[in-house]
């Protein structure tokens, strides 16, 4: 069939508009710290639920893993922006590593101590424990741990990411992240373990952050607050709201990941106020403060983890994206 000069100047508008409208979303990439799971339900809300696509971002979000160095493929443009960890970012800058924190999408790190109940119910009775690690934790809140808790090198053993040995050995403890050992503990070993929140303790550090390169913060500020404000729109109905839509996505990157598991995270967040707890209750979900990163950049010097003649905080982060977006629990 033939189009008339009316009805193909109309198409030829439609065309032109559709590419138009398909240029307008800007593509933008985030690598999370981990296998896709409930602590991850904010970007996939804000993927799934069409909040990146109305500020304008055509966002692809990559899993990260135990095999996965975000930071390196920040560093080489292979992301925009990935999920990262304030130590980690103040301690790359000591290295040449130029990236910022741009937001929190956790008030709390969800870095947990695990002990048997009736052997360790406080983080006093941690003294004289065999205490099971990772090598990451010798750079971030083991040192801090031992000046707080008047805690031994001699003390610490390598954790290898299973709980067996835990389970075997009532005077073990081990580190875990909040809503992942003491859940798989409590359903294989049938008890529920003594559950330490290191940040209830005096823990710093903000988590789940939003990092990005130094240049891509100059280079693209429109992009950048974008990706910060439908994020946190997504947290905030994921916690509030009908979290399906994020659930099916997380399933279908990580086919492991199962609905008890989902339900449980998602339970443990709203409990502990991870998202919407502290400062976020009253600026807003991904607030970040000078206050609270001054703490953190304070504790590493402390603990001579950090130099702070190579290192200027105000570098590190900026609190120019969360500031003024307010999204309320």
């Amino acid at each position: 069939m033939s189009l008339t000069a009316p009805r193909k100047v109309a198409f030829s508008l439609a065309l032109i508009l559709g590419a138009a409208s398909a240029q307008a979303q800007e593509k933008f990439s985030y690598l999370t710290n981990w296998y896709a799971q409930a602590e991850h339900g904010g970007y996939y809300q804000a993927l799934a639920t069409g909040l990146y696509k109305k500020e304008g971002l055509d966002v692809t979000i990559r899993m990260g893993g135990p095999q996965v160095n975000g930071m390196q493929l920040l560093a080489a443009g292979q992301v925009d922006c990935f999920m990262g960890y304030d130590v980690q970012t103040m301690k790359g800058w000591e290295n040449g590593i130029n990236t910022v924190t741009v937001a929190a999408s956790f008030q709390k790190d969800p870095q947990v101590l695990i002990g048997h109940p009736g052997v360790v119910n406080k983080m006093e009775d941690l003294k004289g424990k065999t205490i099971l690690i990772s090598s990451a934790a010798n750079t971030s809140y083991w040192p801090w741990l031992k000046t707080t808790y008047g805690l031994q090198d001699s003390q610490a053993r390598p954790y290898t990411f299973n709980i067996q040995p835990f389970i075997a050995d009532k005077n073990l403890v081990q580190q875990g992240y909040l809503s992942s050992e003491p859940y798989a503990i409590e359903q294989q070993a049938k008890f529920k373990p003594s559950v330490f929140l290191l940040s209830d303790h005096g823990w710093p550090p903000y988590s789940t952050t939003i990092v990005c390169t130094e240049k891509t913060v100059k280079e693209r500020p429109k992009a950048v607050a974008a990706f910060v404000k439908a994020t946190m729109e997504g947290w905030k109905t994921y916690l509030t709201g009908d979290s399906a839509p994020a659930n099916a996505l997380i399933k279908k990157d990580n086919p492991n990941m199962t609905d008890d598991k989902i339900a449980h995270g998602i339970k443990m967040l709203k409990e502990t106020g991870m998202v919407m707890g502290g400062d976020a209750a009253k600026l807003g979900i991904g607030v970040i403060t000078d206050e609270r990163m001054k703490k953190t950049y304070d504790m590493m010097v402390a603990m001579k983890l950090l130099d702070p003649a190579k290192v200027d905080l105000k570098k590190t982060y900026t609190t120019e994206f969360v500031r003024n977006i307010k999204v309320m629990p």
